[in-house]
């Protein structure tokens, strides 16, 4: 196939899934809100997230904490509300922290095809392994949101490009590597917790695109699997 046409190819792969940067990047900037004087549902577990004390009363000093928080991972509205998504993104991490070196406890990703990029969407972390030896990782990352689901399965990275932007929106994807149509590890400017998550590629900050990027090359295997919260 020639370059040209495959770029085509590529390029309608990307349309489906990169909007303009607001919308590509699966969140809206977070507003300035005025300060929640009401306790969440989910008030003493955001409270013991944070390190403060654990009462299940809102404070002043809650508010602004759990603000904060949500200010830093655009999670709006940012009132310092402990409101059932915010505690979905500290659940997460606290999840993710308990996974220490062991992404792959289960054995789900792979380890009969030497070097692999493993990609756990229920708990959005992602790996670099070769056969059984952790070789990268886990990192946190950003899969797709409901309607933009990160394809599962048994992929290859296929087309590397290191300054990719698209052409349509001209929304930059750094260290973008293709394994599935128009999805891709690429590192994002935002949160990589911010919910409710990409348009189907695999956003990952960019001291770990980057080293996706010196690890993996055209062939190598990715295997997708599992299900993001909330699809």
């Amino acid at each position: 196939m020639g370059d040209i046409r495959r770029r085509g190819i590529v390029a309608l792969g990307i349309t489906a899934l990169v909007t303009p940067l607001a919308l590509a990047m699966g969140t809206t900037t977070a507003q300035a809100a005025s300060c929640s004087t009401q306790a969440g549902p989910y008030q003493k577990q955001v409270e013991k997230f944070l390190g403060r004390p654990v009462d299940g009363k809102q404070s002043s000093a809650d508010c602004k904490a759990i603000q904060a928080f949500q200010t830093k991972h655009s999670i709006t509205p940012n009132a310092g509300y402990a409101g059932p998504i915010t505690w979905g993104v500290m659940d997460l991490m606290n999840k993710q922290k308990a996974v220490g070196k062991t992404p792959n406890k289960s054995g789900a990703c792979p380890t009969n095809k030497g070097r692999i990029a493993c990609v756990n969407l229920t708990l959005q972390l992602s790996w670099i392994q070769d056969g059984a030896k952790l070789v990268y990782g886990p990192v946190p990352v950003r899969t797709g949101r409901d309607g933009h689901e990160t394809r599962t399965g048994a992929k290859k990275v296929y087309w590397r490009d290191i300054d990719h932007v698209s052409s349509l929106y001209d929304v930059p994807m750094p260290y973008s590597q293709f394994f599935d149509g128009g999805q891709a590890f690429h590192s994002v400017g935002i949160s990589v917790w911010a919910p409710p998550g990409s348009h189907g590629c695999v956003n990952m900050t960019k001291t770990d695109a980057a080293k996706y990027w010196s690890l993996l090359r055209n062939g190598d295997d990715v295997f997708v699997y599992g299900r993001k919260p909330g699809t």
